[in-house]
């Protein structure tokens, strides 16, 4: 059984961290199960609880999952014009 609330936080985390609605859910399963909590009200405060971390992260800077991401994707200097053949 699904809850309004509940649906509506894991939507809210999902556009918050850039993920699916399902992975938002999962993330909260997941959290959930470690933490051993099994009924809809500790999942909810469960759900809050990695919203607000999630709001609580920098958008901008040094830190931020975009430009680690833009990190990762920057050519190495002697990889720069390389390319696999066909």
């Amino acid at each position: 059984m699904q809850d309004h609330a509940l649906v509506k936080i894991c939507a809210e985390l999902a556009s918050c961290l850039s993920i699916s609605l399902a992975s938002a859910r999962r993330k909260v399963d997941l959290t959930a199960s470690r933490e051993e909590v099994r009924d809809l009200e500790g999942r909810k405060a469960i759900a809050e609880r990695l919203l607000e971390e999630a709001r609580s992260r920098p958008t901008e800077g040094e830190n931020t999952s975009g430009s680690q991401l833009d990190r990762l994707l920057e050519a190495v200097a002697s990889e720069e014009n390389f390319m696999v053949e066909d």
